[in-house]
């Protein structure tokens, strides 16, 4: 009951009524990120949801596009704007996300949603993160975000397929905006943003 008819009309109605209340800080950083980025204040790319449908993600865009002289992209602890990595520390590059949320792309809690490119390179098991739609937050933020290995967060979103419960989503609830608060877990040991996943056998 909670999993098929509450959880989705609970994300509606949070993700609208958060759209709301965010949208003074909403329109700040997009005037913000706006300026530090020429005018480019959103980041769009394309991830696979639920049954792994894909669709577009929305993100505020925390890095410029600067290039090498090769016109190569430059690495991106150089790409990372000073606003952008406030937005990024206190997570409000998220609140994009919102809105796949009230278009029934995403939810409140899930699994976070990844690269398409991913996809061939998962296990059986690890597929089964797909079973629900993938979210702002999850199990796995809560149990330590990007500074985990890729296994244990696939270990972790597995996990929380198969126990889905109302007073679970709760619990990563209040556990997200602890983490918020201490901003623990952002980033990889020695990286601006994640890894990428090269797959089982090199992990």
């Amino acid at each position: 009951m909670y999993k098929t008819y509450i959880k989705p009309i609970g994300d509606f109605v949070a993700a609208f009524i958060g759209l709301l209340l965010l949208s003074p800080i909403f329109i700040i950083v997009w005037l913000g990120l706006s300026i530090a980025n020429n005018g480019k204040p959103f980041f769009f790319q394309r991830r696979p949801g639920k049954d792994e449908r894909i669709f577009s993600i929305i993100k505020f865009k925390t890095m410029n596009d600067k290039k090498d002289e090769h016109g190569n992209l430059l690495p991106d602890a150089k790409r990372l704007t000073r606003i952008g990595k406030f937005v990024r520390k206190t997570s409000l590059d998220e609140i994009p996300q919102l809105i796949n949320v009230v278009k029934g792309d995403m939810s409140l809690i899930g699994p976070r949603p990844l690269l398409p490119e991913y996809l061939p390179l998962y296990s059986e098991e690890q597929k089964k993160r797909h079973f629900v739609r993938p979210g702002i937050t999850g199990w796995a933020q809560v149990n330590g975000r990007n500074a985990i290995s890729w296994p244990k967060k696939f270990e972790y979103d597995v996990w929380y397929v198969e126990n889905i419960s109302f007073l679970l989503d709760i619990r990563i609830l209040f556990k997200t905006v602890k983490k918020v608060f201490i901003s623990e877990g952002i980033n990889s040991e020695g990286q601006v943003t994640t890894t990428y996943f090269t797959g089982n056998n090199n992990d």
